[in-house]
């Protein structure tokens, strides 16, 4: 007996419109149930189109409202498009035995659309904006998670990291700009929205129905694109193979003979000759050539040939880009970016700041060492490597991002520090900071603070990273790990 092929058909209609994934089967005398027309959605996929329009078409709108995120409002539709079409797989398939290997082809459309956002060319003062819908976008992970963790706590843990930068935005803006923290808003009651869409109809993961058909029989395609293509002819009658070792080598004969015309033309008629140069297998082709000649068609033919793996599989380091050390009026911004040890005398670079609204953003610097004199309001350093920060004063706070191995130390005072996502990190506080600054850290490790004494001796301890909690009224109590005791 022949195994029935199936093929899907979707499309995604707006908010106002029911989009249908109906399923069609070529030979329906083996499995009636499963070609039956799904004429009625399913009540995960219309629900999933109320939060649609509840939810993610207001954020898309926030985003094109701001003027400068491009086509991210388009790109979001687009990643929501793609998870309701595995939503609605997963309404007519059995549960596949491994979900995510089984549901990857069927996310390329998703992670197209994401790929997208990160890759937009925007301008510099919506960085954080990309920051804080990145760390939202991972939310649409859910599709393939099973319990435990349940999938909803999944979906609202990247609330505090969506906030960190939202927050960011919120502090800016606030009082000066009611788009900027409308999208803030809507950011967050995405999140929101979509965790109680998942806590409804995905309570344990992705829904799957178990009177459905095996996910390998079927074929996602969309319904405009299989409108365009013809549909298939009916398969020639199978021929029972032969036995022997000739069998497969005559059938092929036999079809060539067959496609031969009068004049003598044949399937290989007009196909281009395979050079010497062509022929890949052969050493002289491994090697390094000698002839400039031959050197020039090796490496078109190479990089024609070999073009997507080479993008794959990037040799040597990622390149960076030049060193920036500008002033920025338009938010009274230092921007120091790219720096390394060679890029400046000694690998120091001087920040002598004068006006106290002034603010530093440090990024992608490696190896650097930078000292700001003066009073500043704020310090940001961001994505850095090995890199050491000098300062006399900070107004507001120092926030350390995406960092690793970088010193810190401040010759007066600051009030606050903020160390998130970084891996080894050393701070050095004066005696006038000692009573008054305050450590905040999240998702962060190595972290260690250094201070003089009363007799101006350095002393250091670590930051706690390991904490034990407790279930107490009703309530948690949190207390740090006796390690540090």
């Amino acid at each position: 007996s022949c195994v029935p092929s199936f093929v899907w058909r979707s499309s995604y209609h707006h908010a106002h419109s029911c989009g249908r994934l109906s399923l069609h089967s070529r030979n329906t005398q083996h499995n009636p149930a499963a070609t039956a027309d799904t004429d009625e959605v399913h009540p995960a996929v219309a629900a999933y189109d109320e939060h649609v329009a509840r939810a993610v078409i207001p954020f898309a709108d926030a985003c094109d409202a701001l003027g400068g995120l491009g086509d991210t409002g388009a790109n979001i539709k687009a990643t929501w498009s793609g998870i309701r079409t595995v939503i609605v797989i997963g309404t007519q398939c059995k549960k596949p035995a491994d979900v995510p290997a089984a549901l990857t082809p069927h996310l390329k459309p998703t992670q197209d659309a994401i790929g997208k956002i990160r890759a937009a060319r925007l301008d510099r003062n919506y960085d954080w904006h990309i920051k804080a819908m990145m760390e939202m976008l991972q939310s649409v992970s859910w599709v393939v998670m099973s319990a435990p963790p349940a999938p909803t706590s999944f979906v609202k843990e990247t609330v505090g990291s969506t906030d960190f930068w939202a927050n960011k935005i919120r502090k800016e803006h606030r009082g000066r700009d009611e788009k900027q923290i409308e999208f803030c808003d809507k950011l967050k009651a995405l999140i929101l929205d979509l965790a109680a869409y998942v806590k409804e109809h995905h309570l344990s993961g992705l829904s799957w129905n178990p009177r459905g058909v095996e996910l390998t029989d079927a074929v996602v395609a969309d319904a405009a694109a299989a409108a365009a293509v013809p549909a298939p002819a009916a398969p020639a009658k199978a021929t029972p193979a032969t036995s022997g070792g000739g069998g497969g080598r005559t059938n092929i004969m036999a079809e060539l003979a067959k496609k031969q015309t009068q004049d003598g033309s044949s399937a290989a008629t007009g196909l281009k000759k395979v050079t010497k140069d062509m022929q890949t297998w052969r050493k002289e082709y491994k090697k390094d050539p000698v002839d400039d000649g031959l050197a020039e068609k090796v490496a078109a033919t190479s990089l024609s040939v070999a073009a997507p793996a080479a993008a794959a599989k990037p040799k040597g380091p990622k390149a960076r880009g030049p060193p920036v050390f500008e002033y920025q009026d338009r938010g009274f911004k230092w921007c120091i970016e790219n720096q390394t040890k060679d890029t400046n005398p000694n690998g120091l670079l001087n920040l002598e700041v004068k006006d106290p609204k002034q603010q530093a953003y440090i990024y992608n610097c490696e190896g650097a060492t930078v000292q700001i004199t003066g009073k500043i309001k704020s310090i940001i350093l961001d994505k850095c490597t090995r890199c050491n920060l000098v300062f006399d004063t900070a107004i507001s706070a120092c926030e350390i991002v995406n960092s690793k191995s970088v010193q810190i130390q401040v010759k007066n005072t600051c009030p606050s520090f903020s160390i998130d996502k970084t891996d080894g990190c050393l701070v050095y506080l004066s005696k006038e900071s000692i009573p008054i600054t305050v450590f905040v850290t999240s998702k962060s490790s190595e972290m260690n603070v250094s201070w003089p004494d009363e007799n101006d001796e350095m002393k250091e301890a670590p930051i706690p990273e390991q904490f034990q909690h407790k279930l107490v009224n009703g309530s948690i109590t949190s207390d740090v790990s006796d390690l540090y005791h």
